[in-house]
């Protein structure tokens, strides 16, 4: 077992989440209470696809995300840095790409749209991911982040943080196959920007008119922004 710390050192965040491949949809569908499964068709709708778009979901993780975005008729690559993540998604017969975020293997101007859900917080240097992301974009083109935030409600936003630090991990040694995993998950949860942060960051890394949307409550925000013209 494993688990990263804060310093996010790339290779440990990697071996991490190797680690956690057979069972993390599972466990992510328990942990967030079936909410997953929410966020993920917000987030295909807030990405507004068409056919014939071209998209790249980086950290896809197993590809659950891919496959959710790709039912819009777009063709969407999963990216990802873990190879025993992408190994576990497979059988889903999706284009599966590993990479780093902060070193994509794309050209410039390849995609219409870019998303990353829940792993831009794993980034080691999350500001050079939004950089690169905004280089493989067209002009004009999209990105929408999905990413655990602060909540809204002040009492709400008490429970949730004993809820991670508390509950989560003692749930995650039940149905995870690597439960040091979800330590790390609950400290970088609370160790990252709330949403309007965030979107300065996004503003200030390659991307404009960044704005947000709350889910359960500011649980998690969905971000959007478009990558400038000139």
């Amino acid at each position: 077992m494993s688990r990263a710390s804060l310093e996010k050192k790339p290779h440990d965040v990697a071996k991490m989440f190797d680690q956690v491949g057979k069972n993390y949809d599972i466990t992510n569908t328990v942990l967030s209470f079936g909410q997953d499964r929410y966020w993920r068709k917000r987030t295909r709708r807030r990405l507004d696809l068409k056919p014939g778009d071209v998209v790249l979901d980086l950290a896809a993780g197993t590809g659950v995300s891919t496959e959710e975005f790709a039912k819009s008729g777009a063709y969407c690559v999963a990216c990802d840095f873990s190879r025993g993540m992408l190994q576990a998604g497979l059988s889903r017969g999706l284009p599966m790409i590993c990479g780093d975020g902060t070193q994509l293997p794309f050209a410039d101007n390849t995609f219409d749209a870019v998303t990353i859900n829940y792993g831009l917080r794993n980034i080691v240097d999350y500001r050079a991911g939004l950089r690169e992301m905004a280089r493989v974009t067209k002009p004009g083109g999209t990105i929408v982040i999905g990413e655990f935030s602060t909540p809204v409600v002040p009492l709400f936003s008490t429970v949730y943080k004993e809820y991670l630090m508390r509950a989560l991990p003692s749930v995650a040694r039940v149905v995870s196959s690597n439960p040091e995993a979800y330590v790390y998950l609950a400290e970088s949860i609370r160790a990252w920007p709330n949403q309007e942060e965030l979107a300065a960051e996004i503003n200030a890394n390659g991307w404009e008119n960044a704005g947000w949307q709350n889910l359960t409550g500011g649980i998690v925000a969905l971000h959007a922004a478009t990558k400038p013209l000139d």
